[in-house]
């Protein structure tokens, strides 16, 4: 199972391998349905869940209904239970509540959140779709799912445009990262909240990145995956506040019970970049 998914995500293009997910998703999900785990997303429980990982594969991390991974189901359980992202429009069930939610968007006007995604998930894409409290458009240069074909480092939108921007594992592609923050940080609104999600590794003061490595072997080697261009350091939260931002370093997975985190299938310790300017 493992060498197989290894090899379907290293050969199968993205926006084709997003097309296909549709058709084996509910099958896949059938045949794995249990009471071991829990996707919070959409509330189905596995027997297991699968493996992921384009270099070294992880286990038990992507869901077989929303194909989730840790740091989606992460970002979910954060807006449900920390911010009034999804408001009335959705009930959480978990058993963890915090009453202190960061209050989205103009409070007086309670217009609709203007939400831009980057490169949108699956396990987002319909739910956001369907809320109706948010404006929501996504934007990628490949995807199939989005609205507006943009690049990053050079986006067609107004400035101080979007109350909330997800940026979830996209800055590692991107060679000229500083740009593209620049272009996230100018297309958010004043007092907006944007959550920029990156690989990183905690135990690297500085990030690495090397230019010379073009090769895709060794860049999945070296990177993790044959189309990341750097590994991200601690710095990298620094970087974001030099850009403007004023970033909270959001532990969540501490504030969630030990067995929630495991019958999630959370990755313990890692850190939402929490983002407002």
């Amino acid at each position: 199972m493992k060498k197989l998914f290894k090899l379907i995500l290293n050969t199968i293009p993205r926006p084709l391998l997003i097309r296909l997910s549709y058709v084996a998703r509910p099958i896949i999900a059938f045949t794995l349905k249990g009471t071991k785990f829990t996707d919070p997303i959409d509330g189905k429980s596995f027997k297991s869940m699968l493996p992921y990982g384009y270099e070294t594969q992880r286990n038990n991390v992507l869901s077989p209904s929303t194909l989730s991974l840790e740091r989606h189901r992460l970002l979910w359980l954060y807006l449900n239970e920390e911010t009034d992202f999804f408001k009335s429009e959705l009930v959480s069930d978990s058993s963890f509540t915090n009453t202190k939610k960061i209050k989205l968007g103009d409070a007086e006007t309670n217009s609709a959140l203007k939400v831009l995604h980057f490169a949108p998930e699956q396990a987002f894409y319909k739910l956001f779709r369907n809320q109706k409290n948010l404006d929501y458009t996504t934007t990628d240069l490949f995807s199939p799912l989005a609205d507006v074909k943009a690049d990053i480092c050079d986006l067609p939108f107004q400035d101080n445009q979007y109350d909330v921007i997800l940026c979830n594992h996209v800055l590692e592609h991107i060679p000229d990262d500083t740009k593209a923050m620049q272009e996230l940080y100018r297309v958010l609104k004043p007092g907006g909240m944007a959550i920029l999600q990156i690989p990183q590794d905690l135990s690297r003061a500085t990030t690495f990145a090397d230019d010379t490595i073009t090769d895709q072997k060794e860049r999945a080697k070296i990177f993790g995956q044959y189309d990341h261009v750097r590994i991200y350091g601690r710095d990298y939260f620094d970087k974001l506040r030099s850009i403007g931002f004023k970033v909270i370093e959001e532990d969540y997975t501490n504030k969630i019970a030990p067995e929630l985190v495991e019958k999630y299938c959370l990755a313990k310790g890692e850190i939402i970049p929490v983002c407002f300017k």
